[in-house]
């Protein structure tokens, strides 16, 4: 390599353009390197290591934190560094072990592995529809207040018999956090696409009303996207083993709600991603 990467004065030493452009990559390799360097001194009494993950802000508060909170503790020799963040997240640029997310996004060179659907729901209050026409198909939704998060934004896809249905809704209230779109909908601010989970006790309260079960949301995956070059990765093969063990095909969620909202007379799905494969 005969590009110039450090330029030399009585000052000191300081990174060229060239060097800057460079040192992501080259911090990464010395990363990698360190980390086979732990392996190969390891006295096979377990694996260890320090795994950075990050993982979406609703559905990790809730569930993924203990079980990435589980998996620790089976693995005393681990450390975990977790970051939640909702947004696309490439592993590979950004320095993680392992990122979950629902996004369809994918990365060259990640490896993405599907964890378990994802179901959400359109809903409202009884408040919102007081004076209001209840929504019977998707495009109705242009004329009502509708509140958003970043998973779907501001087009929102529907499943039907004859051919799925994207509509681009006005929002009125935006979020990266679901449960703060969840308090907007309690309170009777409008209609959103929030995860069975967040809104399963409120459905069976009373509290919140389930819309257009002929039309569901279009089926999204939880999945766990690991750089390539980390798949083999003691820790994060242990860690992606244990995650898929406990989430799949059923995720813990889901097993405790034994499908207590309407289930729509749909079976197939719009999945965006299929078993494992590399990217």
């Amino acid at each position: 390599m005969r590009t110039r990467l450090l330029l030399r004065s009585t000052r000191g030493l300081a990174l060229t353009a060239a060097g800057e452009k460079y040192l992501p990559r080259f911090t990464r390799v010395v990363a990698e390197l360190e980390e086979l360097l732990v392996e190969v001194d390891s006295d096979q009494e377990g694996i260890e290591g320090n795994l950075r993950l990050q993982g979406p802000t609703t559905v990790t508060s809730l569930y993924l934190g203990g079980l990435f909170s589980e998996f620790q503790l089976a693995n005393p020799r681990v450390s975990l560094e977790l970051l939640l963040l909702d947004r696309s997240v490439n592993p590979l640029e950004e320095g993680f072990d392992l990122v979950v997310g629902a996004q369809t996004t994918s990365y060259p060179n990640v490896v993405d592995v599907p964890l378990c659907l994802y179901h959400q729901v359109a809903c409202c209050s009884p408040a919102y529809l007081q004076g209001r026409q209840e929504p019977s198909h998707p495009q109705e939704l242009v004329d009502h207040d509708c509140l958003t998060t970043v998973l779907l934004g501001n087009t929102w896809q529907f499943q039907s018999r004859r051919a799925p249905v994207s509509v681009d809704v006005q929002s009125k209230f935006h979020a990266n956090d679901g449960r703060v779109i969840l308090q907007g909908v309690l309170r009777g601010s409008g209609i959103a696409v929030l995860p069975r989970f967040l809104v399963d006790e409120h459905v069976r309260a009373g509290r919140i009303v389930v819309l257009l079960n002929e039309f569901p949301i279009a089926n999204v995956w939880l999945k766990a996207m690991v750089p390539r070059m980390k798949i083999d990765k003691p820790a994060v093969r242990e860690l992606v083993t244990f995650l898929k063990t406990h989430m799949h095909p059923i995720a813990p969620w889901d097993d405790a709600l034994e499908l207590s909202l309407p289930t729509p007379g749909l079976s197939g799905g719009n999945a965006h991603i299929a078993p494992i494969g590399r990217a």
